[in-house]
């Protein structure tokens, strides 16, 4: 009598990759890490502490990636819907292409619109307008208050002017 063959359960090779690239972004944050110098201050943690922490957190999300991978075996996947990826992605492309000239206000306003089109929001003459009130109060918050340079354009200006030339 012949016994059966024993079933071996192939890992996912897609939560392999994905572990694969947590574990060469960990890699290159601790090698980045490194570079920085590490004068620990009053409470010994140095600028160099907290990629640190990061690389190890991705390390880890990246073993457990691993050990899933074979544990669960392949596993079923919805099909992509990529409409909704295209309109994040285009969304992020309008707000890299636009930053220098449009500004941080309205180049972030249209991302803001794109991501809310692809989670459903179908008004994009309600989203864009409230993206940028959105973004321009953002932006008045980290140039204002925390003198953080963020790439100012015409409505940026404008209310800079506007706040500026106030009487007090």
């Amino acid at each position: 009598m012949t016994r059966p063959a024993p079933r071996t359960r192939r890992p996912d090779g897609a939560t392999l990759i994905v572990a694969l690239i947590l574990a060469a972004v960990a890699v290159v944050i601790w090698r980045d890490a490194a570079r920085l110098p590490q004068a620990g201050g009053y409470a010994g943690v140095g600028p160099a502490d907290v990629p640190r922490w990061i690389a190890l957190g991705l390390g880890a999300l990246s073993l457990w990636s691993a050990v899933e991978a074979f544990r669960q075996g392949r596993a079923a996947r919805e099909p992509q819907n990529t409409g909704p990826i295209l309109w994040i992605v285009g969304g992020l492309a309008a707000q890299l292409a636009l930053l220098a000239t449009a500004g941080f206000s309205i180049a972030t306003g249209l991302l803001f619109a794109a991501t809310a089109r692809a989670f459903g929001k179908r008004n994009l003459a309600l989203t864009v307008p409230l993206g940028i009130a959105f973004a321009l109060m953002v932006y008045l918050v980290f140039a204002g208050l925390l003198q953080l340079a963020l790439p100012a354009g015409p409505l940026e200006r404008l209310v800079w002017s506007l706040l500026r030339g106030a009487p007090e």
